[in-house]
């Protein structure tokens, strides 16, 4: 595996960080800014609906830029995002940089992804897809703590103020490394928006929405379940999530590779099935320290191997990969932003304890949808697709 796709992996760690470390921070902005916990959370949503919206609309505009370029606009894009939040002394102002780093976060990660499998022979790009997400994965694992350890001492001006610095940081290394790539061939936006109309890529959307929906439903509100299910708290807990991230890296590298080895559609089974039985038994099984660490570690590993196939998939369905990756990208963020508030429904209406049989019936209905994809007559079968001819494999203009 190229070494440039590590950097890659570099920038999608530092866009990343800037959607999680958010979290780690909220006391400090609350207190620096004196605003509510619960306004100074508001930052999160405005980041993910700024990447919901962003992504797709963003890979539009930016079809016919050269690859390298689009890559530095948008590591520079997140960077400047988080210089203008570690300036901010209003609220409204740190609301716009998260917005502008949210920009920069969604034109990034579909675009680095989409370079990475570039080069590669299809059965290279399910590892390459997990690398890339790798980033994501490690800025899931150390993002929030960091910004917790961090903010005490740094402020969240701080912390953000460090984000962008790595940022620029690494637009430099990719402006040295990374060749130029041309743009894919011009498209028109009827045909760049085909593969949006096609059936089969609707029900791939529909899958990560209600996927990422089940599996972050739970996650938000972890840390009540876990008090009511093994009655830990504090240190204890953190630790916990730590294990859970940990899964996450693994699961996500495990996904790659068996994507490239099984196939897209049998790794989403794979993966689709385990997670609905470990979050189904989870008020069982997470009833002490070790039951509730085996758990979130093998919850966490089966969740983070979809993300490799999903996109792979993507990219064998049809012409347009830059906007389905960017569409999926939305799709996470969506179901992301529902699943606080469909947890919170299913708390006041039956208690945090029904969460994960919840999930465990939506995910269900994803594994439904990924039958009905392989079986339903009215869709073309996917397994031997030829890998795309337009945006999927850029060509390299020059190499520096």
């Amino acid at each position: 595996m190229s070494a440039r796709i590590y950097l890659l992996a570099a920038g999608a760690f530092a866009v990343g960080t800037s959607a999680y470390v958010v979290s780690g921070v909220l006391p400090s902005v609350s207190s620096e800014l004196h605003v509510s916990l619960t306004a100074a959370g508001q930052l999160a949503t405005a980041f993910a609906l700024s990447y919901a919206v962003g992504a797709p609309l963003l890979s539009t505009l930016t079809g016919r830029w050269e690859r390298r370029t689009l890559l530095l606009a948008a590591l520079l894009t997140a960077a400047l995002g988080n210089l203008i939040a570690a300036l901010a002394t209003d609220y409204s102002v740190l609301i716009v940089g998260r917005v502008v780093a949210a920009f920069g976060a969604a034109a990034y990660t579909p675009a680095a992804t989409l370079f990475a499998t570039g080069f590669l022979p299809p059965e290279e790009r399910g590892r390459a897809v997990a690398v890339v997400f790798g980033g994501l994965t490690f800025a899931l694992v150390l993002g929030v703590p960091a910004g917790s350890l961090l903010g005490g001492s740094l402020g969240y001006r701080g912390v953000f103020g460090l984000i962008a610095a790595v940022a620029v940081v690494i637009a430099l290394a990719v402006q040295t490394a990374l060749p130029k790539v041309s743009a894919p061939p011009a498209i028109s936006l009827r045909e760049r928006f085909a593969g949006v109309t096609d059936r089969r890529v609707q029900i791939v959307l529909a899958m990560t929405v209600l996927a990422v929906l089940a599996t972050m439903s739970v996650y938000i509100y972890v840390v009540p379940l876990l008090a009511k299910t093994a009655d830990l708290k504090g240190g204890t807990v953190g630790v916990l999530l730590l294990v859970y991230g940990l899964g996450a890296v693994v699961g996500n590298l495990v996904g790659g590779r068996a994507t490239d080895r099984f196939g897209s559609l049998r790794t989403l089974g794979v993966a689709l099935g385990g997670f609905t039985v470990v979050i189904g038994t989870l008020t069982l099984t997470a009833t002490t320290v070790v039951g509730a660490g085996i758990a979130l570690f093998v919850w966490s590993l089966f969740t983070w191997a979809f993300n490799p196939p999903i996109q792979n998939l993507l990219l064998e369905l049809g012409s347009g990969g830059g906007l389905l990756l960017a569409m999926n990208a939305s799709a996470i963020y969506l179901g992301a932003g529902l699943s606080a508030i469909a947890g919170g429904v299913v708390i006041n209406l039956v208690g945090v304890e029904m969460l994960p049989p919840i999930a465990a019936a939506l995910g269900i209905v994803v594994l439904a949808l990924l039958y009905v994809l392989r079986r339903n007559p009215a869709l073309e079968a996917i397994e031997h697709l030829e890998p795309l001819e337009t945006e999927e494999r850029l060509p390299v203009a020059i190499a520096d």
